[in-house]
């Protein structure tokens, strides 16, 4: 698996893929709301760069037989862990993870391995109260 340097488009993006292939299908769905939300631009890249990075993504974990098209996450813990831990900047980790849920909740369903996903960011990155924190009202 490629390595990209910490808090680089590339290593945020990743995240995304990951989260996009999680559920063991490439939706429509999921690559319609990656363009209606300009995931791409969120991230400092291009619309093709992130589509490439998809299909990048999807190589790396045919090559390294770990995509297993299931309900479980296509990734093992400990390449899980590598994944997040190129991602060290507090404010791109609440980007990711708003993003990362958006595309699980898309189809109404979370899945297993979205979930999965969604656990380890919240976890690896230390944001159990982000989660539950009230929204300022004005």
């Amino acid at each position: 698996m490629r390595s990209y340097p910490t808090n680089s488009p590339q290593a945020a993006a990743r995240i995304v893929a990951l989260t996009v292939v999680a559920d063991g299908d490439i939706g429509d769905t999921e690559i319609d709301l990656l363009g209606r939300l300009a995931v791409h631009e969120q991230l400092g890249m291009g619309r093709d760069e992130l589509h490439a990075l998809l299909d990048t993504f999807c190589e790396d974990l045919l090559s390294s037989g770990q995509l297993q098209w299931s309900d479980t996450c296509p990734v093992d813990e400990r390449t899980l862990a590598d994944l997040m831990a190129e991602i060290q900047n507090p404010e791109l980790r609440l980007t990711l993870l708003r993003l990362c849920v958006e595309l699980a909740e898309v189809d109404a369903h979370v899945h297993e391995g979205e979930s999965t996903v969604l656990t380890a960011a919240v976890e690896h990155w230390g944001l159990h109260r982000e989660m539950f924190r009230p929204t300022s009202r004005n």
